[in-house]
Formats: C-alpha cells, sequence, structure tokens
C-alpha cells in the first residue's frame, strides 16, 4: 500500500496505488473532469493551456489527467479560439 496526500483537503490515506484524491474527494475531482468533457464537446481542438484559460483553472489539473489518461491527445487541426 502507498501512502498519499488528497490535494483536495490534506489527508493523508493508503491506496495500492499513487493516487492524489481521496475516496471523500473523488466527486470534486469527477465534477472538474465533466467540465472538461463539456468544454472539449464545445471546442474540440483545445490544448491544455486553452481548455485552463477557458475554465479559469490550473494547467497542471488538465495536464494531470492526461498522465492519468482520462484524456488523450489527439492529432488535428488547431484554431483560435475566440
Amino acid at each position: 500500500m502507498k501512502l498519499n496526500q488528497c490535494k483536495y483537503c490534506g489527508a493523508m490515506f493508503k491506496s495500492p496505488y499513487t493516487s492524489v484524491v481521496c475516496n471523500q474527494c473523488k466527486e470534486l475531482d469527477d465534477i472538474l473532469f465533466s467540465r472538461i468533457e463539456e468544454y472539449l464537446k464545445k471546442f474540440p481542438n483545445s490544448n491544455a493551456i486553452q481548455i485552463a484559460d477557458g475554465l479559469e483553472i490550473p494547467t497542471f489539473e488538465v495536464v494531470r489527467f492526461i498522465d492519468e489518461g482520462r484524456l488523450q491527445f489527439s492529432k488535428g487541426k488547431f484554431e483560435r479560439l475566440k
């Protein structure tokens, strides 16, 4: 078991894998991911910086979802958002 610290509440918890969110704060994390999904539906060619700026969240949050495999890179054409 690995000892982890929740990024939302700061609680220490054990998990069989490295995690940044405890079970109690998982809902907050899922809400953030849902917001990112909705943004990508509206602006499908957005990069991590554009998503972060559009949702007013830190860029590392978007990158963390990429690192976790919940978001993937897509080869496509990028357009400037208005």
